[in-house]
């Protein structure tokens, strides 16, 4: 570190400045008729000061009353009113200023909270009256100045930020709607106004920015700009996982596009036409949507999660800046804020495309969750607990699916009986691959069966199966609901608590370890009876029997135990479809003998099979031709 030292120059400057100022004050000392005036004047003011000082100024939606103005009433004000004034220039000063304190206000519903602060005039808390974090602590949005918004611009060759000034609260009523209007006076006509308008029992809150009369003392031609932040607290149980779904998202001003941030590490992008932008954090949603779509929006995300051990408290910290156009020298910006869940539900109320904000998969995926799954678990959980629900919605599912396994079962039954046959047609080919292949084609094509019979019923499951996948760990009807040992089907269930591992986690959760037996148990009913013996240089797939259920065990030890519970139930329901289709509807002797009548019937080949029954025979002929 860089030791002081002393210096005789800046000595000299400080002895110099000293004197200047006792000579200004000496000149400028009042006379006795002036001292006497002033001490008239001052007595009132502190009078009035004495006064005003037994009102309170804190507002909530049941009083209209308690704003204030004061002015300079005491030295210490005085000082403290110049100060800002020569900071500021002539911009928020005009004889008085409002309220300079650090006063709020509430405004309240049955379901939201929000606290405004007189400096900055922004929610600086946002509470959801109706929800707990998973301690049991109420859920704050905002809290500890983790948001901010600031309004942008230049002033007498200066940049100010309204964030540090003072704004002058107004507390009315629209009906049943409570209307703060937060005012920056800058003259008793010309100000910055951000009005918030509060509905009964609704997330969703109007918010407006406007300027009046602001000509003369913003900069024309310069550019203006709203700075929106918020650091995202911890709601869940598992940091790490919470940190996953928690993403910034967004929507342009065609409404059909829709965009994100990176959910892991640092990101930013500037973006042209945005309508509305989200900063989600998992299971609650803090939104901003402007009838007027943003010219330009530079938005950032920053990973606040390093180490779950040490980072606890928030998962990311979401940033944007808007470039604001102003019309007629003035700013007219229709707005809304939302403080609640991320829940589908209460999102397509709003009909503003709010669902986009969710995680539910692209395309087909999100048209199944959208128009399937969801409906049919709100349905079911509106009479059912959480986890009886999940299993029927897994019984309903697998029950439409029954008919497509059927088929794939059949596809594998017939792979089967042909084993005898195929394996004989390898031994007997077993130098010459191309004439293997070709007699392979040549028997499955004759009886019926092929191995894309088996698969092609499985790839139509797989959009079910993505679908699903992605509606468990976003589903708010899950959150705080428990089932058998689970506590909270959204997070991971604990049967008990171990040292870290890395990549397992502190503890073992049960429902995947069921989900992992049932999948190995499924894998060796399917895999393990008609696996064919690996060609050489082929990957052997009976290790896919092994390295599915150990995925399953260590990546869901950590994710909704919901979707776990899904996994395994779903695992059960397909063994039990497969063992009613094998010993009581499919007989493999029936089969058999079916294929053998087929072998005996002239086959017609299609296109494609003629085909690729050409392209290997002039294979084959190349081949040949190259041995002479």
């Amino acid at each position: 570190m860089e030791q002081k030292k002393f210096d005789k120059n800046s000595l000299i400057g400080f002895l110099l400045i000293g004197g200047i100022l006792i000579w200004m004050l000496y000149i400028q000392k009042p006379t006795p008729e002036e001292t006497e005036a002033e001490k008239t004047k001052t007595e009132q003011v502190v009078n009035a000061d004495k006064t005003a000082s037994d009102k309170t100024t804190s507002v909530d939606t049941t009083s209209l009353e308690g704003v204030n103005e004061i002015t300079a009433a005491s030295p210490s004000d005085s000082l403290a009113l110049d100060k800002l004034k020569n900071q500021l220039g002539s911009f928020a000063y005009s004889g008085t200023l409002p309220s300079a304190t650090d006063a709020t206000t509430v405004l309240e519903n049955e379901v939201l909270i929000l606290t405004v602060s007189n400096k900055g005039g922004y929610i600086t808390e946002a509470k959801l009256k109706e929800h707990t974090m998973y301690t049991g602590e109420p859920v704050y949005l905002i809290k500890d100045n983790s948001a901010s918004l600031n309004l942008q611009f230049a002033s007498e060759n200066r940049t100010l930020n309204t964030k540090d000034l003072f704004f002058e609260p107004s507390l009315t009523k629209n009906g049943e709607n409570s209307v703060l209007t937060m005012r920056l006076k800058t003259s008793a006509n010309a100000f910055i106004e951000y009005r918030y308008e509060m509905l009964p029992n609704d997330y969703m809150l109007g918010f407006t920015i406007r300027t009046q009369g602001l000509n003369d003392v913003i900069n024309t031609g310069q550019p203006m700009y709203l700075d929106w932040g918020l650091k995202g607290y911890r709601h869940a149980k598992s940091i790490t996982y919470e940190n996953r779904y928690s993403r910034l998202t967004y929507e342009y001003e065609n409404g059909d596009d829709h965009s994100k941030l990176s959910p892991s590490g640092d990101d930013e992008e500037t973006e042209t036409g945005v309508t509305w932008m989200n900063f989600r954090q998992h299971f609650f949603s803090s939104m901003l949507l402007t009838d007027t779509p943003f010219k330009e929006v530079k938005l950032a995300s920053v990973d606040l999660v390093i180490d779950e051990e040490i980072d606890t408290v928030y998962t990311k910290q979401y940033s944007a800046r808007m470039l604001l156009e102003s019309k007629g020298g003035d700013l007219a910006y229709n707005m809304n804020m939302y403080y609640g869940p991320t829940d589908y539900q209460i999102f397509k109320e709003y009909d503003r495309n709010l669902d986009e904000a969710m995680p539910l998969g692209w395309g087909i995926f999100g048209m199944i969750n959208k128009y399937i799954i969801i409906p049919l678990f709100s349905f079911l959980s509106d009479f059912l607990p959480a986890g009886i629900a999940i299993i029927v919605l897994t019984i309903l599912i697998k029950l439409a699916l029954s008919p497509v396994q059927y088929k794939q079962y059949l596809a594998q039954a017939k792979m089967k009986v042909l084993k005898p046959e195929l394996d004989e047609i390898r031994e007997k080919y077993k130098d010459n691959k191309m004439k293997q292949q070709q007699e392979t084609l040549k028997l499955q094509n004759i009886a019926g069966a092929s191995p894309l019979k088996g698969c092609l019923p499985a790839l139509l499951q797989i959009p079910v199966f993505y679908a699903l996948f992605t509606f468990f760990p976003t589903a708010f009807d899950l959150r705080q609901k428990s089932f058998l040992w689970a506590e909270d089907l959204s997070s991971y269930d604990t049967i008990a608590e171990i040292p870290h591992i890395p990549f397992y986690g502190d503890h073992i959760s049960l429902f995947p370890i069921l989900a992992s037996l049932a999948i190995f148990w499924y894998m060796t009913m399917t895999m393990g009876q008609s696996m064919q013996t690996p060609q050489p240089g082929m990957p052997n797939m009976k290790i896919l029997m092994y390295i599915s259920p150990l995925f399953m065990l260590v990546f869901f030890n950590n994710y909704a135990s919901g979707l776990s519970l899904y996994y395994f139930v779903s695992n059960l329901i397909t063994i039990g479809i497969m063992l009613i289709i094998k010993n009581f509807i499919i007989d493999e002797d029936k089969i058999h003998a079916k294929i053998q009548v087929n072998k005996a019937k002239p086959k017609k080949q299609n296109r494609f099979q003629r085909k690729m029954a050409e392209m290997m025979e002039q294979a084959e002929q190349q081949k040949k031709a190259g041995k002479k």
